[in-house]
């Protein structure tokens, strides 16, 4: 894992939704890391002003403040620029930040901003799909239901309680789950490197494939239980593709589709985070 010296430049990203869900985390982490390293602060209000301030970093290091969602738009902008080999990504998880969690991110924004100036770079494997989307955790297939975004509550002087909507203004927004028909029983052909896992005669209940270690994918396969618990279909490698009519699947928090057939290949150390030193 890479180290990095304290009087490295940041590029700090504060996405606009963090702004809106958690102003006290957002001001914490901005001072930590002023505080700690030579840091310029960016303020995008959207999409665009996100790319274009991540594509003009020149030799700072990106830090995003922000949820889950800014996390996954950080790294499909520079694995679409071809850029991800020479960039080591840090955030401060503000909001929904269950995947950057689960990756070694820490969860408070104390913590976080002091990995990202202590922390040192670790390599990580991505899932890549035909179109340029990227998965860093899981990737499940049919989509598994989300609760929505509870609304903040934020105390003020006067006594009075606002309610913030967690509104996300970085992304375009996944499709709302009434919109997304209640998942049934899924006829998909599941072939890993070319192997057929299942095929389109076994109905199934999931696909979960999450990145492995080592350029691998890790493919779980969970068929229809009639009656007692079916056992599920495992496997592993490079290449993972799923054909079948009309299915949704949501990468890390995204739900997309619907396709007929996609295929995910596994860039090895594809992309960098830092994380807290060992």
């Amino acid at each position: 894992m890479a180290t990095f010296a304290t009087s490295e430049q940041l590029l700090v990203i504060i996405d606009p939704a963090a702004r809106q869900a958690d102003g006290e985390s957002v001001r914490i982490a901005k001072d930590v890391l002023s505080a700690g390293a030579a840091a310029k602060v960016c303020l995008p209000e959207g999409p665009e002003e996100f790319a274009r301030a991540l594509g003009r970093r020149g030799s700072r290091r990106p830090v995003v403040v922000g949820d889950d969602r800014a996390l996954v738009q950080a790294v499909t902008l520079l694995h679409r620029r071809r850029e991800l080999a020479g960039c080591a990504l840090s955030v401060v998880p503000v909001g929904e930040t269950a995947l950057a969690e689960s990756l070694g991110v820490p969860g408070g924004a104390v913590a976080a901003a002091r990995a990202v100036l202590d922390g040192a770079e670790r390599r990580l494997d991505l899932l890549v799909d035909e179109s340029d989307g990227v998965v860093l955790s899981t990737l499940g297939i049919p989509p598994a239901p989300v609760r929505a975004a509870a609304a903040a509550p934020v105390p003020v002087a006067s006594g009075r309680t606002w309610y913030r909507s967690l509104v996300r203004t970085l992304a375009p927004r996944p499709p709302r789950l009434s919109s997304i028909p209640s998942p049934g029983p899924a006829r998909l052909r599941v072939e890993v490197d070319g192997r057929t896992v299942v095929d389109l005669d076994h109905p199934l209940e999931a696909v979960t494939v999450t990145p492995g270690t080592g350029g691998h994918a890790e493919v779980e396969v969970r068929p229809l239980s009639l009656g007692a618990e079916a056992t599920p279909l495992r496997a592993s490698g490079r290449a993972v593709t799923v054909t079948g009519t009309d299915f949704r699947y949501r990468a890390d928090a995204t739900v997309s589709g619907p396709v007929r057939r996609r295929t995910w290949r596994v860039l090895e150390g594809a992309w960098g985070l830092v994380l807290p030193s060992a």
